[in-house]
């Protein structure tokens, strides 16, 4: 009989490293006091790691570095607004920290949200949820968002080539006709710049 916890462990290894995510993410496939007991058994089994009360992560190792590295913060808060089924739009600062495009090192996550507002900290991080109206929220996918607000924050006489190929680093390159198809109805600028970033090499 398959378990629970295999169940579970095969969701986390498909998400891969890096991955948050809570009990909710894991209900389809068994009772809530089932998956919780898988989860809690993953934890003292050094495979997933709790990052704060009802959050964990499936920590990324740093051969470099010797030691796993501190829980991706965006996927923490992506992990915390399903949870509660929030709908969720980064600021502007944090789209652009998030996608490297900024050399500040954050302390603080801002998140607009439908949900209430709500404040966590990771470790030495603080992730803020910002009741609001929200206008990025008819994209599918959380990258989508993140590159329009972020170049949406900029502004488009910043949109330089560097900013272009740093974003395209960094958008996962099985994403970027997704990213392209799910922001056809954004302002016409910003999509011109997207359309660099996943055409590469194509007269844009």
């Amino acid at each position: 009989m398959y378990s629970i916890e295999n169940k579970v462990l095969n969701k986390i290894y498909g998400h891969g490293r890096g991955w948050a995510f809570s009990q909710i993410d894991f209900a389809t496939h068994g009772t809530r006091s089932a998956i919780d007991v898988a989860l809690h058994r993953l934890v003292e089994k050094g495979t997933i790691r709790r990052v704060i009360r009802g959050i964990y992560d499936y920590p990324e190792y740093s051969n470099l570095l010797g030691k796993y590295l501190s829980p991706d913060i965006d996927k923490v808060g992506q992990a915390i607004a399903r949870k509660f089924s929030w709908r969720i739009q980064p600021s502007g600062p944090t789209a652009l920290n998030v996608l490297r495009l900024s050399t500040q090192v954050p302390s603080k996550y801002v998140y607009l949200s439908d949900g209430p507002s709500k404040v966590f900290t990771v470790g030495r991080t603080t992730i803020k949820f910002k009741t609001t109206v929200l206008k990025e929220v008819g994209f599918k996918l959380h990258e989508s968002a993140l590159i329009v607000v972020a170049f949406r924050s900029l502004g488009k006489d910043r949109l330089t080539a560097d900013v272009i190929n740093n974003t395209r680093k960094w958008l996962d390159p099985g994403n970027r006709s997704l990213v392209l198809k799910d922001t056809t109805k954004v302002t016409g600028w910003i999509y011109a710049a997207i359309r660099k970033v996943c055409l590469e090499g194509m007269d844009v």
